[in-house]
């Protein structure tokens, strides 16, 4: 409820905007291991296919609905940081009008 929990969450929507920009440039460094494991097997059968003179499609298809559900991963994340942001400013907004009002003047 204080100010320096509303600057840290503040701070995590920050990193969690640059991390979902960054994914949307297809930049790796914000994704999981599990989720960078899926996208080099991804590639890799994409290689294969190309070594054997077959289409890449499937391949390509993978690492796209991979980066998808990283993007939905990171807007989710992002409502959630929101949300408990707006209700640490309710609780501070309450606790302060309930100070006010308790006073004796």
């Amino acid at each position: 409820m204080s100010k320096a929990d509303i600057r840290r969450l503040d701070k995590e929507i920050q990193r969690t905007e640059k991390k979902l920009e960054a994914v949307q440039n297809g930049e790796w460094w914000p994704l999981t291991s599990r989720e960078r494991l899926s996208m080099s097997r991804a590639m890799a059968s994409g290689a294969r296919s190309v070594y054997r003179d077959r289409g890449t499609t499937g391949a390509e298809n993978r690492m796209d609905s991979i980066g998808s559900s990283v993007e939905r991963r990171l807007n989710a994340e992002l409502t959630a940081l929101h949300g408990e942001r707006q209700r640490l400013i309710t609780e501070a907004a309450r606790a302060k009008a309930q100070k006010k009002s308790s006073g004796w003047f």
